[in-house]
Parts: C-alpha cells; structure tokens; sequence
C-alpha cells in the first residue's frame, strides 16, 4: 500500500512528459511487464460476424496509422535503449501485427486473446497473466501485446489503442498487480 501511495504522489507531481521520462528510466532497471493494447484499428467495436483467427481477412485489423504507430513504438524502445527481453502476443492479427512491427517478432500466448466475445475466460487468463507477471524479475522486461478488455481485467484501468500499462509483481502475492506507470508513443 505505501509503494501504491509513493507512487500515486509521485504521479501527481509529475506532468506528462516528465512522468514518462521516469517511467523510461525505470525500464531500464527491468524487471517489468508491459502491457500493450494492439496499435489503432479500423474503426468498430469487437470483430465482425463470422471472424476466424486463422484469416486476418475476417478481423478488425490495424489501420495504416496503426501500422506508423507501432513502428514508431518499436522506435522509441531502441532510441532510449530500453531492453524488450521478450514479446508475447494474442493471436488476433491486430496484435501480431503490432508486435512484429515494433519489436521484429512475438510468440503468441493464448492467455492474452481477447475474452471479449467469451467473457467467461475473463479469470483464467488473467490469473494466467497475474502469475506470469509475478515471475518477471530484473533486468528482464517483457512485452505483452493484448487487448483492452485483457488490460483493464489486470489492472483495473482502461487503456487506449497503442498505449502501453507498466507493470510489476505486486508486494504481496495474491494482490492486484502494481501500475509503475503509461506510455503513449505519439
């Protein structure tokens, strides 16, 4: 609680760019997850009827601006010389997509598909993602590229398109995990 409370102060003396800048220097330490929703879409909500996983062709897919953005995230991780240890992906293309643009590659890992149409899933694979989560020790970092619904199921907070959630193992095993901060690469 009194990490959450430093940080929370910490938060609220720092304004946007100064409060990104520490969260960049924090990365550099390790031992953090980020959480990143898919870069921009198509516009809608959801897939359309019908989608299949294994055609992108039925899927709601990244728009060309999507496609810039995840780039220029990958960007920004070389530029500051932060360390991706490893990037895991839901198997919906928008997110493949994303992670392969920014970081060359990604393996998919099946706890971070979206539940959206399944919310029934919605406790297992977030208590799949909160164990890993508590495994993630320094220097390591590791990307996770996911969906909003997975996201705001872990951490309790909404997150936008391209905007990446960091997080860390919390004190006590068991609680939810602690938010160290945000990213959002213009």
């Amino acid at each position: 609680m009194r990490r959450a409370a430093i940080g929370f102060i910490l938060g609220l003396l720092c304004s946007g760019a100064a409060a990104a800048d520490a969260v960049w220097e924090q990365l550099r330490k390790g031992g953090y997850v980020l959480l990143m929703r898919h870069a921009q879409t198509e516009p809608g909500t959801g897939d359309p009827p019908g989608y299949t996983l294994a055609d992108c062709r039925t899927q709601r897919n990244l728009s060309s601006e999507g496609r810039a953005q995840a780039r220029r995230t990958g960007e920004a991780f070389r530029t500051r010389g932060i360390v991706v240890n490893e990037v895991r992906s839901s198997a919906w293309c928008r997110c493949m997509d994303t992670a392969t643009l920014a970081f060359d590659n990604a393996t998919v890992w099946p706890a971070l598909n979206s539940f959206f149409d399944a919310p029934g899933r919605r406790d297992e694979q977030t208590e799949q993602v909160q164990d890993f989560v508590q495994s993630v020790r320094p220097p390591r970092n590791v990307m996770l590229v996911t969906h909003q619904v997975n996201i705001s199921a872990l951490t309790g907070e909404p997150v936008a398109s391209g905007e990446i959630v960091v997080v860390k193992a919390p004190a006590k095993p068991g609680e939810r995990v602690d938010v160290v901060g945000r990213l959002n690469v213009p």
